[in-house]
C-alpha cells in the first residue's frame, strides 16, 4: 500500500506529465530528512522529493531557477507543491562523482583520467561562487544569509557536542570556546562576498549524460570562495591523494584568477583555516549521524577524516593561536579507536543458564538480545546417565540431535537472531546478548547455546562468546 506521500506525488507528477503514473520507486536515505522517489510513466520519469522545510524547499528551488538561468547545470524543477512540503526535479539517474571515482579506483588507482574530470568540477565552480553570485537573492537563503559568526560557531559546536563529547575527548570547555572565537574572527577577514554552495562535495555532483550536474546546494549563503574548495578537496571517503589536492588547488586558483584577479598568498592562508572548519562541521555530522543515530556509512568516514587532520597537523601552522583546538586535533589523530572505528565487529554474547537461577543482566548497556526457553524440549537431566554431564558432552550431544523438537526449536532461533544480527551489523552496534534457560541449565540450555554459536561463526564475521553459567562453568569461544 502507498503512503499519503506517495499518492500525493504521483498526484504531482500526473498533473505535470499528463499521464498515468506507473511506478513509484523510494530512494534510499542519504544524510537529510528529505525523502526521495524515482516516479514514471511510459514517457516520462522525475524524481519526488518531500521536505517538511518549507524554507529549505523556497531555497533550493528559487536557487535551481537562478542557476538554470545562468546556464549551469543543475536539475530542472518541473513542478512544485510547497503546501505539501514537496516538488519534482529533473531524475539525474543515480551515478554520482563518489561512485565514479570508487569504480575507476578500484583497479587503476587515482589516475590522470579521474585528475581530470575533477578539473572540470573545478572550472564549474567559479560560475557558481562568482558569476551567478552577482544578482542571486541572499533572502531565501536557510538558516542563514551568509556564512558568518554565527554559522561558523554553530559548526565548531556541532563538532564539540557531537564528536569530541561523544567521543570522549577531555578538554577545557572555557578555553576551547575562546579558541572558538579567535578561529572564527580569524576566518571572518576572508573575503567573503561570494556564493557558498555549503556542501561541495562528490555525492552531490551528479554525472548523467556525460555532463557534470551539481545538486544539494539548499545551504547555500554568502560567504568565502576557500570554504567550497576545501570541501571537495577534504571530502573524507573520496581520499583524494594530497599531491593530487595541490594540483587541484593550484588549478582552481587558476581558474578563479580568469574571472577576478587572486591573491595565491592570502588565499592559502585562509584555504586551510577553510579546510579545519569544514573538516570539524563534517565530524560533527559523522558523530550525530554516525554514533548518535547509528549509520553505519558516516562511521566510515571517520578514519578519512583523522587521516586528513594528521596531514594538517605536520604540515600546515594556522596563523591565529588556537592551542586548545589543536591540542583536542592532536588527541584525535593519536587515538587508535577512531582510526578502527569501523572495523570492528559485531560481539554476540551466548548464555546458558538456569531459571532457578534467574534471566543473565546484560552489562554491555545495549538492552537488547534474545532469551530462549528450552524447557518445553526433550530434557536428558531426567535420566540418570546424563546427570553428571552436560550439553558440552557427546552423549547429551547425540541425545539432542535425534529430536526433531530440537531442530524445529533451532531453526525457528536462528531465523530470529540473524534478522537481528543483520540489522545490528548494518546499524553498526557493538553488542547483542541471546541466553537460553532450562531447568537445571546444564543439558539443553547448553547444547542450543553451542549450536548457535556454530551457526553465527559459519555464517557471519563476528566476535562471538559463549558463556554457560550455571555452577561457575565457561566454556569462552571467540571468532576473530
Amino acid at each position: 500500500m502507498k503512503t499519503e506521500i506517495e499518492n500525493d506525488l504521483i498526484r504531482l507528477f500526473e498533473c505535470w506529465g499528463g499521464e498515468k503514473a506507473d511506478e513509484i520507486i523510494a530512494l534510499p536515505e542519504s544524510g537529510s530528512y528529505r525523502k526521495y522517489f524515482r516516479v514514471k510513466s511510459k514517457h516520462k520519469k522525475a524524481l519526488g522529493v518531500f521536505n517538511s522545510d518549507l524554507k529549505e524547499n523556497i531555497a533550493f528551488i528559487e536557487f535551481s531557477k537562478h542557476f538554470l538561468k545562468k546556464g549551469l547545470n543543475v536539475p530542472e524543477i518541473y513542478a512544485e507543491d510547497l503546501k505539501n512540503n514537496m516538488y519534482l526535479i529533473q531524475d539525474l539517474g543515480d551515478v554520482t562523482l563518489f561512485s565514479y571515482l570508487l569504480e575507476k579506483r578500484k583497479t587503476n588507482g587515482f589516475t590522470s583520467e579521474l585528475i581530470d574530470f575533477y578539473k572540470k568540477v573545478i572550472e564549474e565552480l567559479p560560475k557558481f561562487q562568482i558569476l551567478a553570485a552577482e544578482d542571486i537573492n541572499y533572502d531565501v537563503c536557510y538558516p542563514r544569509a551568509a556564512f558568518d559568526k554565527q554559522s561558523m560557531m554553530w559548526d565548531l559546536n556541532y563538532f564539540k557536542y557531537y564528536f569530541l563529547k561523544l567521543n570522549k575527548i577531555p578538554f577545557d570547555e572555557q578555553k576551547l570556546e575562546d579558541d572558538f572565537q579567535v578561529f572564527s574572527d580569524y576566518l571572518l577577514q576572508a573575503d567573503s562576498n561570494y556564493f557558498l554552495y555549503r556542501d561541495f562535495q562528490s555525492r552531490n555532483i551528479m554525472i548523467y549524460n556525460n555532463q557534470i550536474y551539481f545538486i544539494d546546494y539548499q545551504g547555500g549563503r554568502r560567504g568565502a570562495l576557500q570554504y567550497d574548495l576545501a570541501s571537495l578537496l577534504y571530502d573524507a571517503k573520496a581520499d583524494i591523494p594530497q599531491n593530487v589536492k595541490l594540483i587541484l588547488l593550484e588549478h582552481y586558483i587558476n581558474a578563479v584568477n580568469k574571472l577576478i584577479p587572486v591573491d595565491r598568498e592570502n588565499f592559502i592562508e585562509f584555504f586551510y583555516g577553510f579546510v579545519y572548519i569544514r573538516i570539524m562541521q563534517a565530524m560533527g555530522a559523522f558523530g550525530f549521524r554516525g554514533l548518535y543515530e547509528k549509520k553505519k556509512h558516516f562511521l566510515e568516514s571517520i578514519p578519512y577524516a583523522i587521516q586528513n587532520l594528521d596531514w594538517l597537523l605536520n604540515n600546515i601552522t594556522l596563523k591565529p593561536n588556537i592551542p586548545t583546538i589543536m591540542n583536542v586535533i592532536q588527541q584525535l589523530v593519536k587515538s587508535e579507536k577512531l582510526r578502527q572505528i569501523c572495523k570492528e565487529k559485531l560481539k554476540v554474547t551466548i548464555n546458558s543458564f538456569s531459571y532457578k537461577k534467574g534471566i543473565p543482566i546484560d552489562k554491555t548497556g545495549n538492552g537488547g538480545g534474545f532469551v530462549f526457553d528450552c524447557r518445553a524440549l526433550p530434557n536428558p537431566g531426567k535420566y540418570d546417565k546424563f546427570k553428571k554431564i552436560t550439553g558440552l558432552n557427546k552423549p547429551v550431544i547425540d541425545f539432542l540431535q535425534k529430536e526433531k523438537e530440537v531442530d524445529f526449536f533451532l531453526n525457528n532461533v536462528y531465523r530470529i537472531v540473524d534478522q537481528s544480527v543483520e540489522k545490528y551489523i548494518q546499524n553498526n552496534f557493538n553488542n547483542l546478548m541471546v541466553s537460553f534457560g532450562c531447568t537445571g541449565g546444564l543439558h539443553r540450555s547448553v547444547y542450543c547455546a553451542q549450536k548457535l554459536a556454530v551457526h553465527l561463526k559459519d555464517k557471519y564475521d563476528l566476535q562471538i562468546e559463549v558463556n554457560h553459567l550455571e555452577n561457575e562453568m565457561k566454556y569462552p569461544q571467540k571468532s576473530q
